[in-house]
């Protein structure tokens, strides 16, 4: 092979290899009536999404102290009736009718969970989807959720740190012990498990999230920002990074949400921002109300998304 043939080969090689990113799309049902998440999750797929997502809700007590932090006002009122389904039961039944579509928690409440069940439910769901699933996570801000499972409300940032290390050694199915300051686990093993690691990815928006998130994270989740809000916090992690020399992850993600991802022009902008992947819903669960959509409505949603921005920011 001459000098110059080689040259275009290796030039030519690296350019195919190049990772172009492309925005991924995920579809949030909004809590909607439980009997629709099977078709839902069908016709989610036959659109182009690439993504479901599901939120999780441990309960709602009848009184309650804590301040909501994702809304205006702090009220948790929008929440009462809402059905939230164990995200743990529900995506393995959209997976066995599904063959690509793939599935997040966005975000799984963590720290008032038990690390090593967890992990459990976990690994089974990454064997059970065939690697289809990435694990968003929060610390739950309501302390109410810490004393329905008989968890400590204090310290709670630290401890799902620790969570998330049982987490990550528990996920290759080698034996792994732990001791730290909330846990104390002797050497186990967690058959079966996954072919590859389940993505963890911190939701948030506070300082700690976001540290959390660039130190120990395979990306971020937010709720609905601006485009400025949005900016602001995806240079904040990344500069985090930067400091925690963790740049260099290959499949860094950031799920976002807000107006900007209701249209092409918004999807370029936030591409522009760093966005890998964007969380739609059609309905502002905030505002609260009966919950009046049909499952034909919301199919009609999905394709009409489809064809209106996914089709059109390729």
């Amino acid at each position: 092979m001459s000098l110059y043939v080689k040259y275009c080969y290796y030039k030519c090689s690296f350019i195919f290899n190049l990772k172009v990113k492309i925005m991924r799309f995920s579809y949030h049902p909004s809590m909607c009536n439980p009997s629709f998440y099977l078709e839902l999750g069908k016709a989610a797929e036959a659109a182009g999404f690439d993504a479901i997502t599901f939120p999780d809700s441990i309960c709602y007590p009848k009184e309650c102290d804590s301040t909501y932090p994702y809304n205006d006002d702090g009220s948790r009122d929008f929440l009462d009736g809402v059905p939230f389904l164990e995200p743990f039961s529900i995506i393995p039944a959209i997976a066995a009718v599904t063959d690509k579509l793939e599935f997040s928690t966005s975000v799984y409440k963590l720290a008032p969970r038990q690390a090593v069940t967890t992990a459990k439910f976990v690994t089974t769901l990454g064997v059970m989807t065939n690697n289809r699933f990435h694990f968003g996570v929060g610390v739950s801000p309501w302390y109410e959720d810490f004393l329905a499972t008989g968890e400590r409300w204090e310290k709670r940032g630290k401890r799902m740190d620790e969570q998330i290390d049982i987490l990550k050694g528990l996920m290759n199915g080698e034996y792994f012990s732990y001791k730290g300051e909330f846990y104390d686990i002797p050497e186990l093993k967690l058959c079966p498990a996954p072919t590859k690691p389940v993505p963890i990815l911190i939701g948030g928006h506070s300082k700690p999230a976001l540290r959390r998130a660039a130190r120990v994270g395979d990306g971020w989740i937010s709720a609905g920002l601006s485009l400025e809000e949005t900016k602001s916090l995806i240079d904040q992690i990344n500069s985090f990074r930067e400091d925690f020399g963790t740049m260099n992850h290959p499949n860094y993600q950031f799920q976002v949400m807000g107006e900007a991802a209701y249209s092409p022009d918004g999807i370029k902008q936030l591409e522009d921002l760093g966005a890998t992947e964007v969380i739609v819903a059609f309905r502002n669960t905030y505002e609260g109300g009966a919950d009046e959509r049909t499952l034909e409505g919301m199919i009609a949603e999905i394709n009409w998304y489809a064809e209106e921005v996914i089709n059109k920011s390729k």
